[in-house]
């Protein structure tokens, strides 16, 4: 049995023991990584993510009151109830305000949302900033618009809602990004985003035909969103491009222009934001240039004063991209670490573990404070940088880190 299958099946097994019955379907959701530019979505910049092949099942089916019953294989013996017509911001708190959120953010909307009784199962590590949460959003809001018909939504739309239900519903101030590579992710492809335009672009992206592998490291160290660091960081960008009067930091191409901001951390925050719009065209540049890869990928959206080449690296080719895309990681996470101070111990020392073991780069991945590590190794070197990183957490005592592999995925979609 394939493993889209093998899913399909253990989720309508979960539900049939739950509820009695067989869903009317199954819909995955994947997770994502960031391969570039963090913190950069509600700034209004670029952004590359890319779909992972981990990711969270929807098994849903059809109930004709106005209720939404919610259980979860993550979360035995809780079953939540809740009445469709009573839902409001603040009124479902846990992994159940999620799904709850897109039934809430569709009703308004505008679109009719039908009773459901829908079982949750994932094998995205929760709290490894691999965008779980918007995973959850995702499947849910496929199950709840496609159970009585097929999705009238457009997908960048659909993403638009999943975040809406994230912002205003949940309460956390979360970008566009997760949805969108949720939602749009096409396998052997990042996708290039826009933040302030929502243009996309998919850029092929395929490690393994360059003789280069991309892991994940969950630290383990967990992070919440809701967490006041993640506002707070959004609130100094937000001063910051007030201060220099421009609507957003994308509106900066120039980190000269910084100058003028005399408070050195607001400073710093922004050095981080024009920096990394520019590392997401550069690396996008860089994969375009990899032999065979140019022909299908479509142009980088417009920049809004930032040239679309992203830089100096040009299509014509570099002898290893691969290689300059991994110091760029590097850059990234120096940036992140330094600038925007949102780094964690395990994050630093993972970083430097791999690269003294011959990574080609890495940098942490998501909001901060916890999650994981992002690394891009050549496929001789891939043992000897695992080896290195746990070698270094069972020096210092900590919890063995998680190895997952970051394949470029497909986006959500119903099962068989």
């Amino acid at each position: 049995m394939r493993p889209e299958a093998a899913r399909s099946a253990q989720a309508a097994e979960l539900f049939l023991a739950r509820f009695g019955a067989a869903p009317d379907g199954v819909w995955l959701a994947p997770g994502r990584a960031n391969l570039m530019g963090e913190h950069t979505d509600y700034n209004d910049g670029f952004v590359l993510p890319f779909a992972l092949s981990q990711g969270t099942t929807a098994a849903a089916g059809y109930r004709p009151d106005r209720k939404l019953v919610l259980c979860s294989r993550q979360e035995p013996g809780r079953e939540v109830e809740l009445a469709l017509d009573d839902l409001a911001p603040g009124q479902v708190t846990g992994w159940a305000a999620y799904p709850a959120g897109i039934a809430w953010a569709l009703s308004a909307t505008g679109y009719q949302v039908p009773g459901a009784c829908i079982v949750i199962d994932s094998d995205l590590p929760a709290g490894a900033g691999l965008s779980s949460s918007a995973a959850l959003e995702c499947a849910t809001a496929l199950a709840l618009i496609e159970l009585t018909q097929p999705s009238p939504i457009p997908r960048p739309a659909l993403a638009a809602i999943a975040q809406r239900a994230e912002n205003e519903f949940v309460g956390v101030p979360s970008g566009i990004m997760d949805q969108s590579a949720s939602l749009l992710g096409q396998a052997g492809h990042a996708l290039l985003l826009d933040c302030r335009s929502l243009e996309t672009a998919q850029v092929p992206f395929d490690p393994a035909t360059a003789d280069a592998r991309l892991m994940l490291v969950n630290t383990r160290a967990k992070h919440e969103l809701s967490d006041g660091e993640y506002g707070q960081r959004r609130a100094e960008c937000e001063q910051a491009a007030r201060l220099l009067g421009v609507p957003s930091l994308r509106s900066v191409t120039d980190v000269r222009e910084l100058d003028r901001l005399a408070d050195q951390v607001l400073r710093r925050r922004a050095r981080h934001i024009v920096a990394d719009n520019q590392r997401v065209l550069e690396v996008v540049e860089l994969l375009r240039s990899v032999p065979g890869d140019t022909a299908s990928s479509g142009r980088a959206p417009s920049s809004g004063g930032t040239p679309s080449s992203g830089g100096t690296p040009s299509s014509g080719g570099t002898a290893d991209p691969y290689r300059d895309i991994g110091r760029l990681l590097t850059a990234a996470h120096v940036s992140l670490r330094d600038d925007f101070e949102v780094s964690w111990p395990e994050a630093d020392a993972t970083v430097d573990a791999a690269l003294a073991a011959g990574a080609f780069g890495a940098r942490m991945m998501g909001g901060g404070f916890g999650g994981s590590v992002l690394l891009l190794t050549g496929e001789a070197t891939d043992s000897a940088v695992r080896a290195a990183v746990s070698g270094t957490f069972a020096g210092r005592g900590w919890t063995s880190p998680e190895f997952l592999d970051a394949t470029p995925s497909s986006g959500a979609r119903r099962l068989a």
